[in-house]
């Protein structure tokens, strides 16, 4: 196995600038994952490996995100299986702190807030969560500098609403780091690919697929040019009786508001960001589409 794996920040310092200089290279690529990789994560690796020098790849479970013990607690951790995806897609090294080498005096005082942004959404059933998660990627983005003269990191569509506060925090704080994000990738019968997608049974992922199927319906919609009638899919998301919706929306994806006037009765103009939120079982599960006319 070629892959390299640090678990402090200096260390990941050392091998990064160490790797530039050997290969020559002026560009790094940072993927950001808590691990329990799938073939979500590989398409992030490969797509940061086509276009930097070097990439760096962080697995980081990160207790700030976890209103829950138990969600904590259970949430997968694959660390041989994880380097040897990561290993296969060309990464060259992987950053796995300890929760003490990232919070050494506990959970911080001071932290970043997703302000309103964070507090819609999923940040509605999940308090305090994009807080914590914005924590982490500043770290772990502030970690990843090094003497690269091209600064990049790789964040999935899947999760749209993360997506957008990393790319507002990233703005608004003038961090020098371009944020790529990289298309959903979904299993062959529509379900976006999840960490915790493990943890649905049988007749449960098979009414999971109504999420994905509902999506469709709005992006059939939206390229005819035809009114969303957002309605008429929540009625198919709610004839699953195993799933429980949350919400589905259609949003501007800058703002995450909802595009009231495209959502009904008129014909859709312009862009837009369809998202839903559901439970099915045990398990939570979000899923996106981007929309144009």
């Amino acid at each position: 196995m070629a892959i390299k794996l640090v678990t402090t920040a200096a260390e990941l310092r050392a091998a990064s600038r160490e790797l530039l200089a050997e290969k020559g290279g002026s560009s790094l690529g940072l993927v950001p994952t808590m691990g329990a990789l799938h073939e979500g994560h590989a398409t992030l690796a490969r797509t940061a490996v086509a276009a930097n020098d070097v990439v760096v790849a962080t697995i980081f479970v990160n207790p700030l995100q976890f209103g829950d013990a138990v969600d904590l607690d259970r949430y997968p951790r694959t660390l041989d299986a994880d380097l040897e995806l990561l290993d296969a897609e060309g990464v060259d090294l992987v950053f796995a702190p300890s929760v003490d080498e990232v919070y050494p005096g506990g959970e911080p005082l001071i932290r970043i807030t997703s302000g309103r942004l964070g507090e819609k959404w999923e940040g509605a059933s999940r308090p305090g969560h994009f807080d914590g998660a914005l924590t982490i990627v500043a770290k772990l983005l502030h970690y990843g500098i090094s003497a690269a003269q091209t600064y990049r990191a790789y964040f999935g569509q899947k999760d749209a609403q993360q997506l957008s506060l990393v790319r507002r925090m990233v703005s608004d704080l003038n961090f020098p780091v371009e944020i790529v994000a990289v298309p959903t990738v979904r299993s062959a019968d529509g379900l976006a690919l999840s960490s915790r997608n493990r943890f649905l049974s049988d007749k449960e992922r098979e009414a999971a697929l109504v999420l994905s199927r509902a999506l469709r319906l709005i992006e059939s919609r939206a390229l005819a040019h035809e009114p969303l009638d957002l309605e008429s899919a929540r009625a198919l998301v709610k004839s699953e009786s195993r799933v429980a919706l949350d919400y589905f929306e259609v949003v501007d994806p800058a703002t995450l508001e909802p595009l009231a006037e495209n959502c009904q009765d008129t014909p859709f103009r312009g862009e837009g960001l369809a998202i839903i939120a559901a439970r099915v079982g045990p398990v939570r599960l979000i899923d996106n589409v981007p929309l144009s006319s």
